[in-house]
């Protein structure tokens, strides 16, 4: 349990949430709620729906592998936030096509952030996404550019560990895909993250992507190139067959012209030796082959403590990506723990698909693989 404001429940169709969402509305009657729950659980929306309903607390929520508890993971039930404030906020829908400036989607997140005009301080938007939307790392491109810094950012992924489709956000009335859940949250600074890669010499280049699919590195075919540098710089052998277990130990490293790295885990390969990836790879990206065993897990959790500053709220609400946790399932516990003694208060939130944010306050939103991602809650 995080604090009075942050209940973590075992079953979310329980009398104890029944009991909560009462008491939380008759101690806050503007309050609203997010909630977070597990994928084990997903049959128990409509129930937490109706409890939401039956209290008269507005509901906006998302489905996740697993929940974040504490030091630990949790594989059922829900994570119940209370915000003192109904903020603005509204599930957006329509996102597989390609973002334009002007389209609907991009006016409605908009409309949504604007909620924050006025406000002491920035605020932060909020947004989780539909992890099987092909090309998020667009839509953030095109919300930054129609906002900019008016506002702090913070973001994950929601979905089934599967990826296969799902409906896994909803609100009090619907669930709903190919969509995002967009709040915006007038007292939480934005979010921090940090994974700890370090890019190794050799770099390559993504002469032809389509969205999420890396279709070709260095002229010739994504899995010839894949396969060829996990054997001369790791001498490991990835084959079709072993291709899905080896992705997450040997993820893809984005080199931006500042230096930073996003990580992007392939995890599907396609009849033309394409391969897939959790989130877009830019055409003429330059590319480098990473080892997830090659990071510091001290390291990455020192960096994190020391971005996030001064803490002044009584929760952390924190994401960890569960393809970083795939690749070594006792170590992501352990860092866990780590960051855990490490901050001065409690975590909670989600083993995520996919994190979105900076690794300053106040940065650019870059769409990630592979990170933890912390932001206080203060609500």
């Amino acid at each position: 349990m995080a604090s009075d404001t942050i209940q973590y429940f075992a079953s979310p169709s329980g009398p104890a949430v029944s009991e909560t969402l009462l008491a939380w509305a008759r101690e806050a009657p503007r309050s609203a709620v997010l909630a977070l729950i597990a994928e084990d659980d997903k049959a128990e929306i409509p129930a937490l729906q109706q409890s939401c309903n039956a209290a008269r607390l507005p509901l906006m929520g998302a489905m996740f592998p697993e929940l974040l508890d504490g030091e630990g993971f949790k594989r059922h039930g829900v994570l119940l936030l209370r915000l003192e404030r109904k903020p603005e906020y509204r599930i957006v829908e329509g996102l597989s096509a390609s973002p334009t400036e002007d389209g609907r989607p991009i006016e409605e997140i908009a409309e949504v952030a604007a909620s924050l005009e006025g406000n002491h301080g920035k605020g932060t938007l909020l947004m989780i996404f539909d992890a099987m939307v092909p090309t998020i790392e667009s839509w953030l491109a095109a919300v930054y550019r129609r906002i900019g810094r008016k506002v702090n950012y913070l973001g994950v992924n929601a979905g089934s560990e599967t990826f296969q489709p799902v409906p896994c956000l909803f609100d009090n009335q619907r669930t709903a895909g190919d969509a995002v859940l967009v709040a915006a949250l007038p007292h939480l600074p934005g979010g921090v993250l940090e994974h700890g890669y370090r890019p190794p010499g050799r770099m390559i280049t993504a002469t032809a992507t389509e969205g999420n699919r890396i279709i070709s590195i260095d002229w010739r075919p994504a899995l010839e190139v894949y396969a060829e540098l996990a054997r001369q710089e790791y001498q490991i052998e990835i084959t079709r067959d072993n291709f899905y277990e080896n992705g997450v130990h040997f993820p893809f490293g984005i080199v931006r012209a500042s230096g930073e790295v996003v990580v992007r885990i392939p995890v599907a390969i396609d009849d033309d030796n394409a391969l897939f990836c959790i989130g877009e790879v830019p055409e003429n990206a330059i590319l480098t082959l990473l080892r997830a065993g090659s990071v510091d897990p001290r390291l990455t959790v020192d960096r994190l403590v020391q971005d996030l500053g001064e803490i002044g709220s009584p929760s952390m609400l924190t994401f960890y990506c569960a393809g970083r946790r795939m690749h070594d399932p006792r170590g992501a516990a352990e860092e866990l723990k780590l960051l855990a003694r490490k901050l001065p208060v409690p975590l909670a939130g989600a083993l995520s698909l996919g994190e979105i944010g900076s690794s300053m306050r106040d940065g650019y939103p870059l769409f990630h693989n592979a990170t933890l991602v912390c932001a206080e809650w203060s609500e």
